[in-house]
């Protein structure tokens, strides 16, 4: 069996079926009682911290591809992506239906009012253009350097993620620093590969010039 070939029949499922772990452990624990005190802060919570712990792991993965040399691992970045979606609408859908009850007046109260809320649901709606543009028929319809420059708005999306997590907790800062630390890490990475990008090019220019 090829590489590709284990990684399809075999790594892909593991990896699929892992990521829906943490919605089946809520579902289990709505219907045994062990959701805590307080059910819907349990589960919005949950949701919203897989959503962005799957988008960091998004993120990681093309840094990883360009260091490492195995092109295997963007092979994984948009099932990672499109599961961040899942989670973040999973979240998104307990605050509307849930926590609100539909109360569109007092969702955007919210919205307008609450910075996290604010960062929140921007997170989220810069999300949703990605997960629609995620395919390969989308891809080629946008054609590849359009289709680049617009799911960088993936940092950006992720960015306001934490900012929601940061703003929201009270006590315990732990958890969104962490996430925030990450993040500027591998922003840096990013910069940092585009700079050498540019720098290699520029030295291929001048020697073909030379």
């Amino acid at each position: 069996m090829t590489e590709a070939q284990w990684i399809r029949r075999v790594i892909k499922p593991l990896v699929f079926t892992a990521a829906l772990v943490p919605a089946a452990l809520l579902v289990r624990g709505a219907f045994t009682g062990d959701l805590g005190p307080n059910p819907i802060e349990t589960i919005t919570r949950e949701t919203g911290v897989w959503a962005l712990r799957l988008l960091l792991v998004t993120l990681t993965l093309t840094p990883i591809r360009r260091l490492t040399g195995w092109n295997a691992a963007i092979t994984f970045r948009r099932l990672a992506g499109l599961f961040a979606f899942f989670y973040a609408c999973l979240h998104f859908s307990t605050y509307i239906v849930l926590d609100h009850f539909f109360d569109l007046n007092a969702i955007a109260k919210d919205v307008l009012k609450r910075p996290y809320v604010t960062a929140g649901f921007t997170a989220f709606v810069l999300l949703v253009p990605l997960a629609i543009t995620s395919t390969a028929a989308m891809i080629r319809r946008l054609g590849g350097r359009r289709w680049r420059l617009l799911h960088r708005l993936v940092y950006v999306s992720a960015t306001f993620g934490v900012l929601h997590y940061l703003w929201l907790v009270k006590a315990d800062l732990q958890r969104p620093v962490t996430y925030g630390t990450i993040l500027a890490g591998l922003l840096g990475i990013r910069l940092w590969l585009l700079f050498r990008k540019r720098i290699v090019a520029a030295m291929a220019t001048r020697a073909r010039a030379a």
